[in-house]
């Protein structure tokens, strides 16, 4: 069968794979005319024939020429029967891939078919008997649960429509149906959380490598990457086993209507990207339940916490014993509680700052103090800041400077779980669970996969940032694209629709998928939003926002802040 490119082609003939038309390059739509369309079967066709058209002596195409433009779905080695039909041979399960997150994956971990690689290590359990494929696999398996991750109010069915897109179309050889829902649930099982967890280990070091190797501070604080870490809880089926897992915050005889689970993310600033995720149970007293998961993540995720980033950290986390091991490994920005014991040792430095034994009795830290006021106009902040710090050098690390630095803990957790719940269901205030799993287990599988697509969907902004050109006109022209410019859901829906539309799809030849890739980088570096407006809220909201209706709106005014730290500073 002869394709014809329908558009020309800049590839060179060195890119395209053996067997594929040297002027193909990196086309993903070919041409054949009406006419030269035939039915390979030698007899009329019956309802349930499953076969596809062919080409035959497929001529030049000519304007006026009435034309069928055809999307590659898969390559697969023909099976002819003997009335003529011809179909393909394979699993489709075998093709289906996860669009442009799926290629960042094998991007970031420098290895093709990650996904296949961890699922060839699984051992099935429960139901599932070896290596069935009859209507799923286990690749495709995980792949259902990381999309399951981005498509918050889909149902399984609809979850395995997007994943499989154009593929049953396909006429196979061994006939195919989309799995039903029921199978997606015995898969998930069979699973188990391990595979996604190990996916989600090497997501989180590949992003953590990357941000070392690019420039995406927003701000200079000395040649430090400043880091944030905060704690949230998320909702989850009210059933006995998720109940005694997980137990409910928020109430001493855990009385609250759903179990939650209890994270605490450590992320970068700047991006919003995850570096690290501890969890536990949600019951307890808050404080000490995040205080103890930031002990883990310093075990667990001991390569993020170097000397050469900055943490932010909100009052949760102070305790002299807890800051004596995070400055022995890292550098530190804390703000203090106000029943906190700070006693000034000598006078102001140049800056304003001034050094002070911070703890009781028992044990003090010696650290650098900065205390400032905020200042907005039209909104009222009469509370004072008070930042403790590790980083002495009041010279390379100005008062003013730490100060300014503090408020991107907003952007680097607050806003970050807020733009992450927007891939859950029912993120908003109490209106339901939020996850969908009825066990601990498969609870910790459907938390690992939302972690990890939503970490590839931002690397993918990440990708889509590098490449986009900078802006001609604006506050921004000429400056570098950020990271926090792509919309986070403009690159989850893309991520959606390349795996619906199959721009992916294994089995193509690389021009294809490569261009279909670079297509929809392109075109996200495009749907860039407003960032550093000066936007300020009266308090957290780490959910989507109610309805006005509810009571609840959240007031958000617009107006530059001004910082006067306290201290006298020098001339």
């Amino acid at each position: 069968m002869s394709l014809y490119p329908a558009v020309p082609s800049a590839a060179s003939p060195a890119a395209v794979p053996a067997g594929w038309p040297p002027e193909a390059g990196g086309v993903r739509v070919v041409a054949v005319r009406v006419c030269d369309l035939r039915s390979p079967v030698r007899r009329p066709l019956r309802e349930g024939d499953r076969t596809a058209l062919t080409a035959a002596g497929a001529g030049t195409i000519r304007t006026g020429d009435a034309v069928v433009f055809l999307k590659p779905v898969a390559v697969a080695p023909a099976v002819v029967r003997r009335d003529g039909r011809v179909q393909a041979d394979g699993h489709p399960a075998d093709h289906a891939r996860l669009g442009i997150i799926e290629q960042q994956l094998d991007a970031m971990t420098g290895q093709p078919g990650t996904i296949d690689e961890v699922a060839a290590q699984v051992t099935p359990r429960g139901k599932v008997k070896g290596a069935a494929r009859r209507s799923m696999t286990m690749p495709a398996a995980l792949r259902a649960v990381l999309l399951m991750g981005l498509m918050p109010d889909a149902g399984y069915g609809e979850i395995l429509a997007a994943l499989f897109g154009d593929l049953p179309l396909v006429p196979w050889h061994v006939p195919f149906a989309v799995p039903t829902e029921t199978v997606l649930a015995t898969w998930r099982d069979a699973a188990g959380p391990e595979p996604v967890l190990r996916l989600q280990d090497m997501v989180l070091a590949a992003s953590d490598a990357e941000h070392y190797e690019h420039d995406y501070c927003a701000i200079e604080i000395g040649d430090l990457h400043l880091g944030s870490i905060d704690g949230s809880v998320t909702r989850m089926p009210d059933t006995p086993p998720n109940r005694a897992g997980y137990g409910s915050s928020g109430t001493a005889d855990d009385s609250a209507p759903y179990p939650q689970l209890r994270d605490l993310l450590v992320s970068d600033a700047f991006t919003r990207a995850t570096l690290g995720i501890v969890t536990g149970p949600s019951g307890g007293d808050k404080a000490e339940a995040e205080q103890a998961l930031l002990d883990r993540a310093l075990l667990e995720y001991a390569w993020v916490f170097t000397k050469r980033r900055l943490w932010v950290l909100d009052r949760n986390f102070p305790g002299v014993a807890r800051l004596r091991r995070l400055v022995a490994v890292t550098h530190v920005l804390v703000r203090l509680k106000s029943d906190i014991t700070v006693t000034r040792i000598g006078g102001f430095l140049p800056d304003g700052s001034y050094l002070a034994d911070i703890g009781g009795k028992d044990q003090t830290i010696r650290m650098r103090v900065i205390e400032y006021y905020v200042h907005v106009d039209g909104q009222d902040v009469p509370e004072m800041f008070c930042l403790a710090t590790d980083l002495d050098d009041w010279q390379h690390f100005p008062a003013a400077v730490l100060a300014a630095a503090y408020k991107w803990r907003w952007d680097g957790s607050e806003t970050a779980l807020r733009e992450a719940k927007s891939a859950l269901r029912g993120a908003g205030p109490s209106t339901g669970p939020i996850f969908r799993s009825q066990s601990p287990d498969l609870i910790r599988q459907e938390h690992a996969a939302w972690i990890t697509a939503c970490e590839l969907t931002r690397a993918a902004a990440r990708a889509a940032a590098r490449s986009a050109a900078p802006a001609r006109k604006g506050r921004r022209a000429g400056k570098p694209v950020h990271p926090r410019e792509i919309s986070f859901t403009a690159v989850r829906r893309a991520a959606i629709t390349t795996t619906r539309n199959g721009t992916a799809t294994a089995s193509l030849p690389a021009p294809l998928t490569t261009a279909g890739h670079d297509a929809a980088l392109r075109d996200l570096g495009k749907r860039r939003v407003v960032i550093d407006r000066d936007r300020h809220r009266d308090h957290k909201t780490k959910a989507r926002q109610a309805f006005p209706a509810a009571g609840r709106n959240i007031t958000t005014r617009e107006a530059p802040a001004t910082i006067t730290v306290c201290g006298p500073i020098a001339a």
